[in-house]
């Protein structure tokens, strides 16, 4: 099949989303399938890549938002999607991109939704009255305009939950295993930041007003004046860079800026004592699993998605600087080898094969001959018991047969 994915919001520095399209990508690919994916840039481009076609569109930056862009120009999208004509559309802004559910069900093209984040909580950050009124009304039309609508943890399908949304289903995404894994530790990097006395604390995403990055400073402030040598390294751009700089210029913060090679970025978690994961509307956390994965333990926001993401591996508190130094200190009084180990156990848990899977079948794309439970693979459950099947037929007749019997 053709699975054409279409994002906005992409930037060098949107780590989780980029990274999460890119594996799916390859995975769609490795399966057989032609994966066309469609995000904003400065300029035009289509090339070929490892996670198949990609195509960039012009698109002007938004104000105040870190170099975001969206794919504004409906006409142009609308030319390109249709001649592209695809089997199965994926889209990952349920904002401005709404529209293409539309499109997809006036040509019989079966349609995803992927919900990235807690609308209500997106909503409260920035501070609108009368929120989960506002989201429900917007998520029931979501869910109206798309055959699918897919969440990646159960934080995240709450808000379709309480509509009674009959398409939603739950895929929980992954983390690569092997290039996150506790064998990056590097002592080199280590007494970058830190020397061997000292605590070292990573914050690793966006430094947005939505990531709560100022509370990671703050836990650091905390930490010391409990006399517990403790130093931040933030690795990471964006608005709030200039105003945690200034926060942070009487303390140990070390700012790494966008790390853009993957390898370096797990040196840096494998390298740290804990992981600091405060913001609040975490529909998943990509960077705290990539932690884990390094077997360094994340303290993460209650208020979020990740509790139910880092297990026991990790320490869930409330959204405050010193609750996270709290739990810091006690992460820090678990023996080392059973906190580390504990961190990639729970990070084995989450695998890209299986979130592939668990993808395409929400997209009907894989050959009914090969039995989930065969490969050793959890079945895709639907977040409601009476969620309707999706295995939808295809807008090009016999396409479903002719790709069953393709990669069967």
């Amino acid at each position: 099949m053709r699975i054409v994915r279409l994002a906005n919001f992409v930037t060098v520095h949107t780590g989780g989303l980029r990274t999460a399209l890119r594996q799916l990508g390859r995975g769609y690919k490795a399966a057989g399938h032609e994966p066309v994916l469609i995000i904003p840039g400065r300029r035009h481009s289509d090339k070929m890549t490892k996670q198949g076609r990609v195509i960039t569109l012009p698109s002007a930056p938004l104000p105040r938002t870190g170099g975001y862009r969206v794919l504004a120009g409906r006409s142009e999208l609308t030319r390109l999607l249709d001649s592209l004509e695809p089997d199965r559309i994926e889209v990952s802004d349920r904002t401005t991109l709404r529209w293409t559910g539309d499109w997809a069900r006036q040509r019989g093209v079966r349609s995803m939704m992927v919900s990235h984040e807690s609308l209500a909580g997106v909503l409260g950050v920035w501070g609108m009255p009368k929120r989960d009124a506002l989201a429900d009304r917007f998520n029931r039309r979501t869910a109206e305009a798309f055959d699918t609508i897919v969440c990646t943890t159960g934080f995240a399908a709450a808000e379709f939950r309480r509509l009674d949304v009959p398409n939603l289903v739950e895929v929980p995404l992954g983390v690569d295993l092997n290039l996150f894994h506790p064998s990056r530790m590097d002592v080199s990097v280590r007494s970058r930041y830190a020397r061997p006395d000292e605590l070292l604390l990573v914050y690793c995403s966006r430094l947005s007003a939505a990531k709560r990055p100022e509370l990671a400073v703050d836990a650091v402030a905390a930490l010391r004046n409990g006399k517990i040598p403790a130093v931040l390294v933030m690795a990471g751009d964006g608005t709030r860079r200039t105003a945690l700089a200034y926060r942070a210029a009487r303390l140990p913060v070390r700012f790494a800026g966008h790390i853009s090679e993957r390898a370096d970025v797990a040196a840096l978690l494998a390298s740290a004592d804990v992981t600091i994961a405060p913001g609040p509307v975490e529909t998943f956390g990509l960077a705290a699993l990539e932690s884990l994965a390094c077997g360094t333990p994340v303290v993460v926001n209650e208020q979020s998605a990740l509790p139910e993401v880092v297990g026991n591996a990790g320490i869930a508190v409330p959204g405050s600087a010193d609750a996270i130094a709290d739990a810091v200190s006690s992460l820090m009084e678990r023996p080392r080898v059973e906190r580390r180990a504990a961190a990639r156990a729970r990070a084995e848990h989450f695998g890209w094969p299986a979130s592939v899977e668990g993808f395409l079948r929400a997209h009907g794309a894989l050959p009914a001959t090969v039995p989930a439970v065969a490969r050793g693979v959890v079945p895709l459950r639907p977040a409601v018991p009476w969620a309707r099947s999706p295995l939808p037929p295809t807008r090009k007749p016999g396409a479903d047969e002719a790709g069953a019997a393709r990669y069967a």
